[in-house]
């Protein structure tokens, strides 16, 4: 924490590892080179298709009902990824949860367990949200261990609705809940004042 900025890139939250960000403008071109990745598409629910840069330019100008956070690895703060909260519902104090580490030789780093624990960091303590669920393809084993190592806990199946590598898979359903994870970052950035002593 209160690291330096360079110029041009603005930071929400700071881990160990990785930092948190808005999604950025200028950065809508490597998004698009992510999401072209169909090494990357397979673990995503999107079917594997080339996708132009005009229509990541309409996902950047239309992200209504998502919070999405640019991922930077610590060092350095290189772009490694995207995270989101999609479906915010305030009433019910829910959310779903997604992330891509888009740069393959970075996977496998810690990046995407750190990454998913700010999310529900920020999800528990600045939004005040209570349960946050996500969607994994069984065949996605190291997106289930970072996951697990979060927080998450697998709640429940949809049998054998993803073709892959030639076979059918499961699709995995977790969450987690405020009352089950402790704030690694924000419940000491958003804490309150407190009262100074006066000199006597």
């Amino acid at each position: 924490m209160g690291e330096r900025e360079p110029e041009g890139t603005v930071i929400n939250v700071w881990g160990e590892l990785v930092a948190l960000g808005p999604v950025r403008r200028d950065l809508v071109p490597l998004y698009q080179r992510w999401i072209n990745d169909f090494r990357t598409l397979r673990t995503l629910a999107a079917p594997p298709r080339p996708l132009t840069l005009e229509e990541e330019e309409r996902w950047y100008e239309d992200r209504s009902g998502e919070v999405a956070f640019t991922v930077y690895a610590r060092e350095g703060l290189r772009p490694v990824g995207i995270t989101s909260l999609r479906d915010v519902d305030h009433r019910n104090r829910s959310a779903s949860f997604g992330i891509m580490i888009g740069e393959p030789g970075l996977r496998g780093r810690g990046y995407g367990t750190e990454a998913t624990r700010l999310m529900l960091d920020y999800a528990f303590t600045a939004l005040g949200l209570h349960n946050v669920m996500l969607s994994v393809y069984e065949h996605n084993l190291a997106g289930r261990r970072a996951y697990e190592k979060a927080g998450f806990r697998e709640i429940g199946r949809r049998r054998q609705c993803r073709r892959m590598g030639g076979r059918v898979w499961d699709e995995i359903f977790m969450d987690c809940l405020a009352t089950e994870f402790e704030s690694p970052v924000l419940k000491r950035v958003l804490a309150p004042d407190q009262p100074r002593e006066r000199p006597s």
